[in-house]
């Protein structure tokens, strides 16, 4: 390997040692070696003995049945035995000394030293020199200052040797070197008088480097000498580490997703030094979300493009095309992994969206293509399709009463798609349109030079290959023989179609949904993902006629854009910490592109399944506009679940749609103990089935009444009480005119307290929210076989007893579609339907319920109108 001269720069710990050095304000360095000088391609040491025994087993030395994980014990308990069994001689060993305190005899076909020896060579494999410390030894070499080595250690001065000959540390050829094993003692129990001693210096003139905070810092520190704490891991990168289920017991479990050759491929000790190496300026949030950068997404996407340049670069593919707005990210990250391992692969930004090119590739006379196209974009008004399609509204006279109906069934929008084919002029219109924008497509494609090739390789995050399907389309139409394929991160199962096509589609965590605890937990919330990696602008509605790019309003706050910057720049960091080991190494250094995915997914599945508290409190305010024509803007925690938190348990959580919450996961970490309870759950900690009341299952439910009297049933949740002992459930319906429904809230004999009811119903093509959570309004309400006992108290006497609400009275017109949010508390009864009721609520308490209604509602004149209708019952009662 080569070094770096710049390697210290902007490290705060070691720019210190740097210009002490250069001051000589010391008169010898001093360094620890073991994960300061050098490092270990496994994320604990103890670690690396489970790839000593896939060494030996392959070299014919150790018997098939001993597993990697179960050779790791022995070699621990060995090391333990043998330091205990030293008595007057301390706890110090030599190497040879724990092989002795091994079975020898599980291994015939080796002698004591060759067993010795596959060890250190096998130690000798996967340590690596430090780069920065080397660049300070180096320093201290052009300073003439004396280098000293101290190391609690059982290798031999011959062992150690091997272990430190390499070229970056040629310095180390004249070093003094402290060996515990050598001198009986430890640093903590004594080692460090030995030094003093024998260098003939003071304390105070002495610069010790290390990453033990006992061994390296405290002892020495009592005797004077000046240390530099050079950590391994701090505090926020041991937590990410554990939530991923990697072991902090150096002598715990064996680490997960080890690859027998080359261990974790430096990835957790990678990560540690790039946390180290930097402190980025700005807002602790913006600080925050650099650390995640580097720590999490960083080397998962730095996997992807390695992967994503071995690809091309086997295949022979010189020029990649990366979609905007994730373009501009991956295309700078998969030159740079291209670049460091020598690669002929350039990777370019490109603009496409799934917006043009769904319009580009629309077949006018298709009603089925229309109705799809339509069906895409969430919660569209007939006026912002128009729009989209380039129509005006007197050109489509069937709709100019209805421009801002929401198109929220398939009913509406198979009419729509009726509409907008039933005329040839239509027809041609939109053929128009479609052509129009396929070719201002073709002419940015040209300019960019995507086309100039006999072929066209897309890389973008992935999910449903959207934007290729529709490309390829486009392309035939264009009648240009070029096959798009695509180099995603994963893929969906919806990518189905995609292969059915014929077109390359290949992911590199998942591919078409497996495996499917990867790709599901990725595509369930992908959001903070493809923020992190979107270029700070709106997303691409259209093309301007001579082929440039028309942006949407880019959502989020001036704190959200320096976050997701902040995110980038920890990305870039890991890449070129990673990057600067592959460039030193002259082609050794092991690739992510292969088996390192494995570890990759877990960094990533982990984080978006168990965020913690402060994710939540960075990225849950984030900002999301829709990209697919709507101009809807979201939070990545919606602000409309936040007060259903105190009700929510784990399985609710699993419940929610994409559209409720992008990241059910975050909307948990909000809340400690639904965090707790979630994180509980997810490691299998506790079973969900503690979450359910105790007997036979029960379930919230609703049916609806049409304005023609039909009842059906609409949707059903299952009842789950959390650890408030409260209890939540979302539902959704479509279906047309819809006047009434009836909410079956705990679907069981129950005394329940509800604490409100929300309904977001679209009436008249208009969205409207309505609510109950009063006193007067629960008691305007219709109860069947449920009794209302004042405030928000109903007791309900069986599994069908329901709440009738007025949704067409309440919106003033029948509803096509509805969200329905319940939270409630409940006690629950005997089935039977035997014992003692509750008494309702005293008939005065209702009448003045209603009153209060009829004057806060209709003023006055409605409440004398309401109490003229009740005189009219009555009369024609007698």
């Amino acid at each position: 390997m080569s070094i770096d001269n710049s390697a210290v720069s902007g490290h705060l710990r070691l720019e210190k040692v740097a210009r002490l050095i250069a001051d000589r304000s010391c008169a010898a360095v001093s360094f620890d070696i073991f994960d300061t000088i050098l490092w270990r391609r496994t994320p604990r040491p103890a670690d690396l003995f489970g790839l000593v025994a896939a060494r030996l087993r392959e070299a014919g030395k150790c018997p098939a049945w001993i597993s990697d994980a179960a050779f790791r014990r022995m070699r621990i308990a060995a090391e333990r035995d043998s330091r205990s069994g030293q008595d007057a001689l301390g706890s110090e060993v030599s190497l040879f000394g724990i092989w002795r305190a091994m079975p020898l005899s599980l291994f015939p076909d080796a002698t004591l030293d060759e067993l010795v020896r596959a060890e250190v060579d096998t130690e000798r494999e996967l340590t690596e020199v430090d780069l920065d410390i080397a660049e300070i030894i180096r320093l201290a070499k052009d300073h003439d200052l004396p280098i000293v080595l101290v190391s609690d250690t059982y290798f031999t001065e011959e062992q150690l040797g091997y272990l430190l000959d390499r070229p970056e540390l040629e310095a180390l050829k004249s070093a003094r070197v402290f060996r515990s094993h050598e001198h009986g003692v430890d640093k903590a129990s004594g080692l460090w008088d030995v030094v003093l001693s024998d260098l003939g210096r003071r304390p105070e003139q002495i610069l010790h480097v290390g990453d033990n905070p006992v061994a390296d810092v405290e002892v020495p520190g009592e005797l004077g000498i000046r240390t530099v704490h050079y950590e391994r891991a701090d505090e926020g990168l041991q937590q990410i580490l554990e939530r991923e289920g990697e072991p902090e017991d150096p002598f715990g479990p064996y680490a997960p997703d080890l690859d027998p050759e080359h261990g974790d491929f430096g990835i957790t000790s990678l990560r540690a030094k790039t946390l180290q190496a930097s402190r980025p300026d700005g807002a602790s949030s913006a600080r925050f979300a650099w650390r995640y950068g580097a720590a999490v997404t960083g080397p998962v996407l730095a996997g992807f493009a390695e992967w994503v340049a071995k690809k091309a670069h086997d295949d022979g593919i010189k020029v990649l095309w990366c979609p905007m707005r994730e373009g501009e990210l991956l295309s700078e990250l998969i030159g740079n992994a291209a670049a460091a391992r020598g690669w002929d692969v350039t990777a370019k930004p490109v603009w496409l969206s799934r917006q043009v090119t769904s319009i580009a590739a629309l077949d006018s006379a298709d009603r089925d293509s229309i109705r799809e196209f339509v069906r895409k974009r969430h919660q569209l008004t007939v006026r912002q399709l128009l729009g989209m399609l380039h129509l005006r509204a007197g050109e489509v006279p069937h709709l100019a009463e209805d421009l801002d109906m929401v198109l929220d069934t398939d009913e509406m929008v198979g009419r729509l798609a009726v509409a907008l084919t039933e005329t040839p002029h239509l027809v041609n219109r939109l053929a128009v349109t479609a052509t129009a924008a396929r070719e201002r497509l073709i002419r940015s494609l040209r300019e960019a030079g995507a086309l100039d090739g006999p072929d066209l390789t897309l890389v973008d995050l992935g999910w449903g290959g959207t934007i290729q399907l529709q490309l390829a389309r486009v392309l035939r139409l264009a009648r240009i023989d070029i096959e798009p394929a695509g180099l995603y991160l994963a893929t969906d199962d919806r990518s189905e179609k995609v292969l059915l096509a014929g077109l390359r589609a290949e992911g590199f965590l998942g591919q078409a949904g497996h495996p499917r605890e990867i790709v599901g937990a990725i595509v369930r919330s992908p959001e903070v993902l493809e923020q992190s990696v979107n270029a700070l602008c709106g997303s691409l509605i259209d093309f301007t006629e001579d082929g440039k790019p028309v942006l949407g309003v880019a959502a989020g706050s001036d704190a959200q854009n320096a976050e997701r910057s902040a995110v980038q720049d920890g990305i870039r960091a890991f890449q070129r910490q990673w990057n600067r080991y592959v460039s030193a190494s002259d082609g050794a250094w092991p690739t992510l592109a292969g088996t390192a995915r494995d570890r990759l997914a877990n960094i990533l599945v982990s984080a978006l399944k168990l965020p913690t508290a402060e994710e939540a409190s960075v990225f849950g305010n984030w900002e999301h506009e829709d990209n697919f024509g709507s101009d809807m803007v979201t939070r990545v925690l919606p602000e409309d679940l936040v007060p259903a938190v105190p009700y929510l348990s784990p399985s609710d959580l699993d419940d929610l749609r994409m559209r409720d919450s992008f990241w059910p996961a975050l909307l948990a970490a909000s809340d400690p103990h639904l965090g707790a309870a979630a994180r509980a759950v997810r490691t299998g900690a506790i079973d969900p089935a503690m979450f359910e009341p105790a007997g036979e299952p029960s379930a919230t439910s609703v049916r609806f009444r049409t304005t023609e009297g039909e009842w059906f049933d609409g949707a059903d949740r299952r009842v789950r009480i959390n650890h408030n002992g409260l209890s939540f459930a979302r539902m959704d319906v479509e279906a047309a005119d819809i006047e009434e429904i009836a909410l079956a809230v705990p679907g069981r004999p129950a005394l329940a307290r509800v604490d409100w009811i929300e309904t977001r119903v679209i009436a008249g093509g208009r969205p409207q929210v309505l609510r109950w959570n009063t006193s007067e309004d629960f008691a305007r309400l219709h109860y069947e076989d449920c009794t209302w006992l004042g405030a928000n108290m109903v007791e309900f006497h069986s599994p069908l007893a329901a709440i009738w609400l007025p949704l067409a009275a309440r919106a003033g017109a029948p509803v096509s579609s509805f969200q329905l949010t319940v939270a409630f508390a409940m006690l629950p009864r005997s089935r039977s339907g035997l014992g003692h009721r509750m008494p309702a609520a005293g008939r005065s308490q209702r009448l003045s319920a209603k009153v209060r209604n009829e004057l806060r509602e209709h003023g006055p004149g409605g409440l004398a109108a309401g109490a003229a209708r009740i005189a009219v019952r009555r009369l024609r009662s007698r």
